[in-house]
């Protein structure tokens, strides 16, 4: 075979996206919104989580803290694994485009490393701390609740930096959805908002903790991406088989 017609053949394989790694992309990516669910229907709620004696104390009596947050681990896996597979499907050639997919492939890692270091800190070096301190003699308990702080400042340290980088992913996904439309724009758009409202929830953890005017850009970010997955499933489903690579 030429090295003309080896051309031809592999710019027309790599011409459409891959259609079966959209629909397994779409799955994660709305799948993990129930894994989110389960997480958060078992977390302690209903105190200001800046008001840390109390939400310390609410902490150190609560079962199943660790489990759960092995949980909330899980929810940020299936949602990076399904942003990678939305990167490969979408099947670009070589060029800029290609080197935008690698460096999304790398910030993809580095949030999910961000995302395992910082519920370790919370599922685990907190919760000690706040056990600690609930436990400690009364001579101790200022030590101790020191330290149980600076477990929260880091947890919050972490998951203002992991929003950042899973910011920056789902806005590189989104401009390449965008630009060549090998997705439908609208996932792309929807994957840009909730980038968008990571870098305004990762800004606010770091200047202001875990506080009210976070909660909005955070829920915009954990849904966005769960709808843009059932528009693409439903698109791709729909997608006629010579779309598929």
């Amino acid at each position: 075979m030429s090295v003309a017609s080896t051309t031809r053949t592999s710019g027309t394989r790599s011409s459409q996206a891959d259609r079966t790694a959209l629909r397994l992309s779409a799955a994660f990516l709305a799948g993990s919104f129930i894994v989110l669910e389960i997480a958060a229907a078992f977390h302690p709620s209903g105190i200001d989580p800046n008001n840390h004696p109390a939400v310390f104390l609410q902490y150190a009596h609560s079962a199943g803290w660790t489990a759960d947050h092995l949980v909330f681990f899980g929810y940020t896996a299936i949602l990076v694994v399904g942003v990678l597979v939305l990167f490969y499907a979408l099947n670009l050639p070589v060029g800029m485009r290609r080197l935008t997919v690698r460096i999304g492939f790398v910030s993809a890692g580095v949030g999910l490393a961000l995302s395992a270091m910082r519920l370790a800190v919370d599922g685990i070096v907190l919760k000690r701390a706040v056990d600690a301190w609930v436990s400690a003699p009364d001579a101790e308990k200022a030590a101790r609740f020191a330290s149980a702080e600076t477990a929260r400042w880091l947890e919050e340290a972490t998951t203002s930096y992991q929003y950042f980088v899973l910011g920056i992913t789902l806005i590189l996904l989104a401009a390449l959805i965008v630009w060549t439309a090998r997705a439908p724009r609208p996932v792309g758009y929807l994957l840009a908002l909730g980038g968008a409202g990571y870098l305004a929830a990762g800004w606010i953890l770091g200047a202001a903790g875990f506080a009210p005017e976070g909660a909005l850009p955070t829920f915009v970010a954990q849904l966005a991406p769960v709808i843009a997955g059932i528009w693409l499933l439903v698109s791709a489903w729909r997608m006629p088989a010579a779309s598929a690579s």
